[in-house]
């Protein structure tokens, strides 16, 4: 099938593989290959993205704030307690044990930046899986250009199977139906203007 994807849609594929590397992402999840598509060299679909409100920028520090976390909430500690953990009692060990401020001081040094297109100077070197839902996606975007009529499948018909098929995180990133609707309607644009 990776036969039939156009230069722009092979390339938002091996950014994804890149970018969940950069993440340190054990899987390419639906958004690595969303970044993907923001790095593409589609011109006319990264400013669609962009109008929409979606960069590389501001996508990848979503998905870094998701995995470095907000601090544990009620909610989190309360399943916590659940198995015979009390935050507040790890709190003042730390506390006991490191200082006062322990825990106000454990702030992670910066990564230094790996970014380098198709090369990383660290990191996994090996084989990066697709989670289900991104393979899904890469399946889906065969059956969007099939549905248009197109012969090849462009980065267009990914973002296309992307709004189709979103994970918890890209319907998070893309918004509420009638955003995804209008980025829908405006990626079909782009792939109509191209046709």
């Amino acid at each position: 099938m990776f036969e039939r994807f156009a230069k722009a849609a092979k390339y938002a594929v091996v950014v994804a593989q890149e970018e969940a590397r950069e993440l340190s992402s054990p899987n390419i999840e639906v958004e690595h290959v969303l970044l993907g598509l923001l790095e593409s060299p589609d011109a006319a679909l990264r400013q669609v993205l962009t109008e929409h409100g979606l960069t590389t920028e501001s996508v990848r520090a979503a998905l870094v704030r998701k995995r470095t976390a907000e601090p544990l909430g009620e909610e989190d500690a309360e399943a916590l307690r659940s198995i015979g953990i009390d935050l507040d009692a790890v709190r003042e060990s730390l506390e006991a044990t490191f200082g006062e401020d322990a825990l106000n001081r454990a702030i992670p040094a910066k990564e230094e930046s790996r970014r380098g297109r198709f090369r990383s100077k660290g990191g996994n070197w090996g084989h990066i899986p697709f989670t289900r839902d991104a393979k899904k996606v890469i399946e889906l975007s065969l059956r969007e250009a099939l549905a248009r009529r197109d012969e090849r499948i462009e980065a267009g018909h990914i973002l296309l199977a992307i709004l189709r098929a979103p994970n918890p995180t890209t319907l998070r990133l893309l918004g509420d139906d009638a955003a995804r609707q209008q980025l829908k309607s405006a990626v079909s644009e782009v792939l109509d203007r191209a046709a």
